[in-house]
């Protein structure tokens, strides 16, 4: 169960070591949990450090610096260092099914006794606030690869779920029995696979057959988690085959039928695969929500119309095409009409003469337009300006 690692020890985020340091100097269990312990045993620089704790909220709050209680349904701490931020969660364990029942009658006798507003503050901790033991805590985590607690004080690793056998083994493998816990959140089957493709692991084969038959479940989750793992899924070095696996599964259809459709035609998809594949080196650098939507957007649109105007104002008016952008893929709206506009641009890069007898402001006031990389990237990829005119536009971008 307890391990000393090799891992990247000096990787290790200063900030996060000292909250862990802090806590446990106050008495408290304290470890790095999490995706952020499992980057640093595969080599990966983790971009978030999540910490849990036997400490509960307030205490956490009152022993770290800048912390702010968060969430209603599960609250956890929130450590601000700039514009860093840290999350510490308390340990927690899955409920029985009668002690939520009893909990969830306990909060509706305070909501209806106005005299106990002040209790309420103080009362247990309501929804998935049932709080654990580290065991626990990681017994109730998705995948064993994601169930590994460290301690960065005494460099100890502790492994209740055998994640560490399963990265060296290098599988993706649920805690507990697949089709449970994709029943329970079917976000898992999406996250599931993209870890596979972030870390170029195997998904487990029982795992593998019950995201194929639970794949229904995903139509009922919620969007917004959804287009987090669409955002997750566009920022790996290869998304086209995430999405040529989706299709494989036939998963692609529970959640993005427009996308799926495009995969039934073969040679629409290797346009679509492709022009990702071209669209990820050249941006590579965009890795805003916008950035990658417009990307996966133009990409979705170049496969299913090569010759279409993509310039064409009526995108704007299209029901099918803003059906796909904001009840599919989650686009908010102002996300779409960057969208639009970073298409509309590509005809003011046609007219690069137009632009040279233009003065010194008002080039630079073009140049400045923050669509205007990811259009010429599109004018390119359209074959719509030849190569010395790409590189033309490069160097006045970079001017």
């Amino acid at each position: 169960m307890s391990h000393k690692p090799t891992l990247h020890q000096d990787w290790i985020d200063p900030t996060a070591y000292t909250i862990v340091d802090r806590l446990q100097k106050s008495g408290f269990e304290c470890y790095l949990v999490g995706g952020c312990v499992r980057d640093l045993i595969v080599g990966i620089h983790p971009k978030d450090y999540d910490i849990a704790t036997s400490a509960l909220p307030d205490q956490v709050r009152r022993k770290v610096s800048n912390s702010y209680i968060i969430g209603r349904r599960f609250r956890l701490v929130l450590v601000k260092r700039g514009t860093t931020q840290y999350e510490v969660a308390t340990f927690r364990r899955n409920a029985p099914v009668e002690e939520i029942s009893s909990e969830e009658s306990t909060l509706n006798e305070i909501e209806t006794n106005t005299e106990a507003i002040e209790e309420k503050a103080s009362a247990p901790i309501q929804g998935d606030n049932h709080f654990g033991t580290a065991q626990e805590d990681a017994q109730r985590r998705d995948f064993t690869l994601n169930a590994l607690f460290y301690d960065p004080v005494k460099q100890n690793l502790i492994d209740y779920c055998s994640g560490l056998d399963d990265i060296e083994k290098r599988l993706i493998r649920v805690i507990g029995t697949p089709k449970e816990r994709f029943c329970e959140d079917s976000i898992r089957i999406l996250r599931a696979i993209r870890l596979a493709h972030k870390l170029n692991f195997s998904l487990e084969p029982e795992l593998r057959a019950a995201a194929v038959s639970c794949a229904d479940e995903l139509k009922k989750s919620a969007l917004p988690r959804r287009r987090e793992e669409y955002l997750k899924i566009m920022k790996l070095a290869e998304p086209h085959l995430v999405f040529s696996e989706l299709f494989d599964l036939n998963i692609l259809s529970a959640i993005l039928p427009s996308i799926h459709r495009l995969y039934l035609d073969k040679e629409k998809s290797l346009l679509f695969e492709q022009t990702l594949i071209d669209l990820k080196k050249t941006c590579a650098a965009w890795t805003e929500p916008v950035d990658l939507f417009s990307i996966l957007a133009f990409c979705y649109l170049h496969a299913m119309n090569p010759e279409a105007n993509l310039s064409d104002d009526s995108l704007a008016e299209n029901a099918q095409l803003n059906k796909f952008f904001r009840e599919e893929l989650g686009m908010f709206k102002l996300e779409i009409s960057v969208f639009l506009k970073i298409l509309h641009l590509k005809s003011s890069l046609l007219r690069k003469d137009l632009y040279l007898k233009k003065g010194e402001r008002r080039k630079k006031a073009f140049l400045s337009n923050e669509s205007l990389p990811l259009s010429l990237a599109f004018a390119y990829q359209k074959g719509l300006i030849p190569s010395y005119d790409f590189y033309f536009w490069l160097n006045e971008l970079k001017s």
